[in-house]
């Protein structure tokens, strides 16, 4: 280690977003490392980790985010921070969460204003290609998204009435999976598991005859064209965006004439809509009021879908942060000198994007 890094932890506050960026026994690592945890006080409690425990993990609880902003060498978080927390950071401080900033120009210029250093835990790139800190989240997105489209489709909740599995006798519903991905992936296997009748485009090849193994055969695989996405959107009972190309806006894959086609109380859930979605209809909604309605088909786009299960996601996030981070401690912004998947997270410094594919999207 060559110095010490003082790490703020503050309350997330965008709507109904109970995850934390660190849990005690990642403060309890960091502590042992030498570094200095500072944590707003009920940071942890939508997860059900009390001040008390941060303490006894060796954490110094502050009254304030303020506090934390003021103090810190570092912030860690996780959802982008809000344009009150971009005007709290300070030249030089590193932030290290997730940004999603191809779909966000007013945080991009916030954080470039700010004159921080923001890495992105959903640019951060693996030595294979992966994006480790992203994958995470995108199972759990995946994983929700056919139990949330499973409820919707309820007709008290206004859907169809279908059962995803059905029963013998009847036809389970038509689930299509837009992008065989992490999320896509862990979509399918779930709603196959619910015995429902599913189909997953992707535009790679080798990635379709990977999941054709994976899932032994059941469901369908389709390589991806605009007629065939939408001749299957219109068919589908329920439709799970999970596109994504890194650091960059979603592609509008699905028109609007498409979902106008599906049978009124049909459901979409688009997990891309970090991005800016992959719907041609869709808009950005939170947990409090998490769907619309569009031409009769219920729209679910949730820009923190994982929040809504936030113990499972803080711990399964911190698992795949913690090694990043305390590189970050140990060695500051020379971490990212020494590992250029790492270096990859970097979206703003300085004042400057430095991720070309949201300096693209946004036109920066």
């Amino acid at each position: 280690m060559l110095w010490t890094m003082k790490i703020g932890v503050p309350k997330e506050i965008k709507v109904h977003e109970y995850r934390v960026g660190l849990v005690p026994g990642s403060v309890l690592e960091l502590v042992r490392a030498g570094h200095e945890v500072l944590i707003e006080t009920g940071a942890g409690a939508g997860i059900g980790c009390s001040d008390g425990e941060y303490r006894s993990a060796g954490a110094t609880v502050l009254p304030t985010a303020r506090a934390v902003f003021d103090a810190a060498d570092c912030i860690v978080k996780v959802k982008e921070p809000q344009l009150p927390e971009c005007a709290m950071l300070r030249p030089g401080q590193i932030l290290f969460t997730y940004l999603h900033l191809a779909a966000d120009r007013a945080q991009a210029e916030a954080l470039m204003k700010s004159g921080a250093h923001a890495i992105a835990y959903e640019t951060v790139t693996a030595r294979d290609g992966s994006l480790p800190l992203l994958t995470p989240m995108s199972e759990v997105a995946g994983r929700m998204s056919v139990q949330v489209g499973a409820t919707l489709l309820q007709k008290a909740a206004g859907g169809s009435g279908v059962l995803i599995g059905g029963v013998p006798g009847t036809a389970p519903a038509r689930v299509l999976v837009i992008g065989g991905g992490v999320s896509g992936a862990a979509a399918a296997e779930i709603a196959l598991g619910m015995r429902a009748a599913v189909t997953i485009i992707d535009k790679s090849l080798p990635r379709l005859r990977e999941l054709d193994a994976r899932f032994g055969g059941h469901g369908r695989t389709l390589a991806s064209t605009a007629d065939i996405i939408e001749r299957e959107v219109a068919s589908s009972d329920l439709v799970i965006g999970a596109v994504l190309i890194p650091g960059a806006a979603a592609p509008k894959l699905v028109s609007e004439q498409a979902i106008a086609r599906m049978r009124p109380g049909s459901v979409l859930v688009d997990i891309a809509i970090d991005q800016g979605g992959c719907f041609a209809t869709s808009r950005p909604t939170t947990h409090a009021e998490p769907t619309y309605v569009v031409h009769g088909v219920t729209h679910y786009c949730v820009t923190n879908m994982p929040g809504a299960v936030p113990r499972t996601s803080t711990f399964a996030l911190n698992a795949a942060t913690l090694p990043y981070l305390k590189l970050l401690a140990d060695r500051g912004l020379d971490a990212l000198s020494a590992d250029s998947g790492f270096a990859a997270g970097l979206n703003v410094s300085g004042g400057r994007i430095t991720c070309a594919a949201v300096a693209t999207a946004l036109g920066l």
